[in-house]
């Protein structure tokens, strides 16, 4: 297809045309689902017509093309702007499913879905998440740059667009995020941020006054000011200018007018979330110029955006010639840099995973998950690790692993600071960009400042694996702040998401063979400060229990009488107390109550038979949740109250967490 010739006055037309389109597209849909979010499209979709028609790199016919440009519409509330796009786009989107919008089995939800909707490349809606999501595919795309790309060959070359709300700036993580993406100067991830002074209280006077360009320009961003977001060709040369600065992430600064071409309305916070109603939407229409009919696209309102999808097909077409050529003269790194884009890992990788001998003493899991990740990083190379400011603690930073920094792109390990949640949501795109496994450490405890990337990242089927060290009262001195109670019980609750807590060493390389096989959920992995004896039962039986969820550690002589079920470091604790009750007591370590769960019958009978009723779970940490595993007639030791501020092993005779207790509990449940 040749791009027709035009004069700067049709083109302008037809982007007046496309961007009307969009509108009249969005007042149908919340109109008729009486739902939804109109403002922010209507007061967009001039930038977003041109980013869209003049910029963008995108394939319809092939919406996974691993170089294509990624858009993040991280104001997600505004979804029906992306489903527009994609729709007048060609993607496999038709108008049958923009009617349907946010009903019940339709392919255009409330907010934007990955995996749900064709072209849609993140999850977004909880404010901020789109934004800070974006780095990590910013991040992804620069590192891969750094380490396939040659003099001759350019293979990895995108860029990362985000169009953001106040409602995205305002939230904390994008600040985190920002500020990170500052620090490393991502060049090339830039930002529209629809600054139209409204939101859904009022006016951003209530509650955002702050100089939000200058913030940006003291995190490390370049910006620019004041950009008329309905005059195309200011937004155009402000995309183009951002483009060119490849040393810092860019923010657009677009003034706009909510809900633009509302006669009553625009401008106003009453149309930022509620449909027009029958009068101002054809008081709307009539304004724009568009047709009264429901959901009836002005002819020729697709014309540019199909022509920039055929010129996206072009460069696709073009860059597999480039691979190609790059095969050619480079077909040790083409292999490898498909494997890692198809997210394959390498055969024979997991002969790398350490096996540990028993010993009394043992390791902290966090040391063992450090000795895994030693032996993993040489023969994983998609491996990119991280910590929010605990690396130390944390054991990873594997041997041989390098900070990776502006100056550094093509190095593994991220130094994130103290940015918990903005690590979680990074390492989100890192994993949906493709080509990086993802990895990042903190305390359990910190978790909850990142719990609403993780859950995000479990809907959103992200193979993240969050490394979550000190995770009981074991921690000792610092206190009930850093001791984790409840949280264990909060992950497992969140769904598609495997909470993995090791017993000893060799179920933590279990842990990690779970995990880095797993490519449609995150892993959390909840690790030890204090040393765990390293068993003789778990030598063999680890790899295929922890897969499985749970395992008979010590059996009974005969049926069992009792069952104690535990989990990380207190497995110990159950096998100790089996040493005291005698031969009817069999131990079952349980990593992972979920993967457990998916089991099929027999084998859920095979290691948890209904017709043994007296059982014990033990864990230090909350109780709840275990009732799934004791039922009715069994019992939990475990900690529904805050830690204490003592050595760990003072902390577990103070709070009852003691071999003596699993005695008498299982004393009591066998009546």
């Amino acid at each position: 297809m040749d791009t027709p010739a035009r004069t700067a006055d049709e083109t302008a037309r037809l982007e007046t045309l496309a961007a009307n389109a969009i509108r009249g597209l969005t007042i149908d849909a919340v109109e008729q689902a009486n739902s939804g979010h109109p403002g922010l499209p209507m007061g967009m979709a001039d930038a977003a017509t041109v980013l869209w028609s003049r910029f963008l790199r995108f394939n319809p016919k092939d919406p996974h093309w691993a170089d294509r440009d990624r858009f993040v519409l991280s104001a997600g509330h505004g979804s029906m702007l992306l489903y527009s796009l994609l729709h007048l786009s060609g993607y496999d989107l038709p108008l049958s499913e923009l009617k349907t919008f946010r009903q019940l089995g339709s392919k255009t939800p409330g907010h934007p879905e990955v995996h749900h909707t064709p072209g849609v490349e993140t999850t977004t809606g909880p404010l901020g998440q789109g934004i800070a999501t974006a780095v990590g595919m910013a991040l992804a795309e620069r590192t891969l740059a750094a380490q396939f790309n040659t003099d001759e060959h350019t293979v990895v070359d995108h860029y990362t667009y985000v169009i953001a709300s106040d409602g995205d700036l305002q939230e904390g993580v994008s600040n985190e995020a920002c500020s990170f993406a500052g620090h490393q100067g991502l060049g090339k991830l830039v930002v529209l941020y629809d600054d139209n002074y409204i939101q859904i209280d009022g006016s951003t006077d209530l509650a955002f006054t702050e100089d939000r360009a200058g913030r940006y320009e003291a995190l490390g961003w370049h910006v620019i000011r004041e950009v008329d977001g309905h005059d195309n060709e200011a937004v155009a040369a402000a995309i183009a200018t951002a483009r060119d600065v490849l040393d810092r992430p860019s923010l657009i600064v677009c003034r706009t007018t909510i809900g633009f071409g509302s006669p009553h309305h625009a401008g106003t916070h009453d149309i930022h979330s509620d449909a027009l109603g029958a009068d101002e939407v054809e008081a709307t229409k009539k304004n724009l110029g568009l047709p009264l009919e429901p959901f009836a696209i002005p002819e020729g309102a697709e014309t540019l955006f199909r022509e920039q999808a055929f010129h996206g097909s072009e460069v696709h077409c073009d860059w597999e010639g480039r691979m190609t050529a790059y095969a050619e003269a480079h077909p040790e790194k083409a292999a490898e840099l498909t494997r890692r884009l198809a997210g394959d890992l390498p055969d024979g990788w997991a002969d790398a995973l350490p096996s540990f001998d028993a010993d009394a003493k043992g390791m902290a899991s966090r040391a063992a998950s450090g000795k895994v990740l030693d032996a993993l990083a040489p023969v994983l190379p998609e491996l990119l690790g991280g910590s929010a400011d605990l690396t130390p603690s944390n054991k990873t930073k594997a041997a041989g692993m390098e900070n990776l920094q502006h100056d550094s792109p093509a190095n593994r390990y991220v130094h994130y600071g103290v940015r918990e949640h903005g690590m979680a949501s990074i390492m989100n795109g890192v994993a949906l960009h493709g080509g990086l496994r993802p990895y990042g450490g903190t305390f359990l405890i910190f978790s909850d400042y990142g719990k609403a990337a993780i859950r995000l990242g479990a809907l959103m089927k992200a193979p993240v694996v969050h490394v979550f060290t000190h995770d009981s009262v074991g921690l000792g001195e610092d206190g009930p702040t850093h001791q984790p109670i409840e949280q264990l019980a909060g992950l497992r609750a969140i769904p598609n998401l495997h909470v993995i807590r090791p017993a000893d060493a060799n179920e933590t390389a279990a842990a990690w063979k779970v995990a880095l096989e797993t490519t449609d959920a995150p892993t959390a992995l909840a690790l030890s400060r204090q040393n765990l004896p390293t068993m003789a039962e778990t030598a063999a039986a680890a790899a295929e229990g922890v897969a499985k969820g749970a395992y008979v550690l010590s059996d009974a002589d005969g049926e069992p009488e009792v069952i104690l079920v535990a989990t990380g470091s207190e497995v110990g604790l159950a096998m100790e107390a089996k040493a005291q009750l005698g031969d009817g007591v069999r131990v079952v370590s349980m990593p992972c109550d979920r993967l457990f769960f998916a089991q099929d019958a027999a084998y859920q009978e095979s290691v948890l038979p209904k017709g043994v009723r007296a059982r014990v779970a033990v864990e230090a940490g909350s109780t709840f949740g275990w009732g799934r595993v004791v039922g009715l007639d069994g019992a939990v030791v475990g900690l529904d109250r805050f830690g204490e501020s003592s050595p760990g092993e003072a902390a577990y005779e103070a709070l009852g967490i003691t071999v003596n207790a699993v005695v008498e509990a299982a004393r009591r449940v066998m009546g």
